[in-house]
């Protein structure tokens, strides 16, 4: 696991599944499904075509903040349509800068006009994490020509 690892390393790891929702479904259906999956956005998907991303934070700026009833608020009424995605060969560094540039936390992964699955900031910074102990653990390995406890 190196620190400039691929996309595709990550989803090979967590796994690919990808929760979605229609854009004629309710506000309130969306996060009532975020909610059951533990997950803080959902691809919107229509005729077998992404068409946006709805995020808590969606949620919170465009229905609560606005007065507006969740379970009358469309998801296509507040998703973000325009969609910053990336490709299983994308680099960690490369969508953390993504994700940073546009102010998300959740990146499709589309390979071709498939969807492959979608990666978190947190899945990022988990990738991070690992790649550092890992090379953490080998340079004490190299230096006192044994493994360390864990």
């Amino acid at each position: 696991m190196t620190h400039a690892g691929q996309i595709r390393d990550i989803l090979n790891h967590k796994g690919n599944s990808v929760w979605t929702i229609a854009p004629d479904a309710t506000v309130f259906e969306a996060i009532q499904m975020m909610a059951e999956k533990n997950i803080g956005a959902l691809l919107v998907i229509e005729a077998e075509k992404l068409i946006g991303i709805i995020s808590e934070r969606d949620y919170t700026r465009k229905v609560i903040l606005k007065g507006r009833a969740s379970k009358e608020t469309l998801v296509r009424d507040i998703l973000s349509g325009k969609i910053i995605f990336v490709t299983p060969e994308h680099t960690v560094e490369e969508c953390m800068r993504l994700m940073t540039e546009h102010r998300i936390r959740h990146l499709p992964v589309l390979d071709g006009a498939r969807i492959a699955g979608v990666v978190s900031i947190g899945d990022l910074v988990n990738w991070i994490i690992s790649a550092q102990n890992s090379a953490i653990h080998q340079l004490q390995t190299y230096i006192t020509g044994f493994p360390t406890p864990p």
